[in-house]
């Protein structure tokens, strides 16, 4: 997508304070924390929202679900942490890219 910012980032066009990159995944620090950790996981993909995914997503978001446990605690969330996806304009999503809070 032209205009998605998140997309923009995956390509480099838009700087970001990134944790992990890999040919499929980018994980960054959000730019507006909601709380003490806060990052985003993207697929480099476009995908709209959660609502948009099908089963050719399968092998995607279940690597981006492994990943998830091990960025938190590398970023200090040894206790627990909480993983969020808001799915569409109702779900609280401002971005219109999938992403993992």
């Amino acid at each position: 997508m032209d205009n998605c910012i998140f997309c923009k980032i995956a390509k480099r066009e838009i700087p970001a304070n990134k944790i992990y990159e890999d040919e499929d995944i980018l994980a960054f620090h959000d730019i507006h924390p909601a709380a003490p950790v806060h990052f985003l996981l993207i697929p480099k993909l476009h995908v709209d929202s959660l609502a948009d995914i099908d089963g050719s997503h399968h092998d995607l978001l279940g690597k981006m679900l492994v990943l998830t446990p091990k960025l938190a605690k590398e970023q200090g969330c040894s206790e627990g942490f909480r993983t969020i996806i808001n799915t569409g304009r109702v779900g609280g999503q401002e971005v219109f890219h999938l992403h993992f809070h």
